[in-house]
């Protein structure tokens, strides 16, 4: 399986749902490019990346620009496939907080 594509997400251990879906279904989308970008809460963003190799796996590596509540924003975060399609992962903000979330592939 790979990175591409749109996934939900559906856990964050900062935010509560409420939050995370509070506008729309929080999500992140990954192009074949290594482009993309997400939405959670009042946090939205473009993402650029790639994949790394790692002797434990692949994990797709990214730095990300947006918006936090109409304030720029910008940081970075991590991808890695767990099993049953579902995606481990990390906002970080950049001089701020930082997430883990967990993520469905949308079919």
């Amino acid at each position: 399986m790979n990175f591409e594509g749109i996934w939900h997400i559906k856990e964050m251990e900062m935010w509560d749902e409420d939050y995370f879906n509070m506008d729309v279904q929080a999500y992140i989308e990954i192009e074949p490019n290594g482009s993309g970008n997400f939405q959670f809460g009042l946090v939205s963003g473009n993402i650029d990346g790639k994949t790394v190799q790692y002797p434990n796996g692949n994990r797709f590596e990214f730095s990300w620009q947006g918006s936090d509540e109409c304030d720029s924003a910008s940081g970075s975060g991590w991808l890695q496939i767990q099993e049953h399609s579902q995606l481990k992962g990390e906002f970080r903000f950049f001089e701020g907080d930082n997430s883990t979330f967990i993520a469905d592939k949308v079919e």
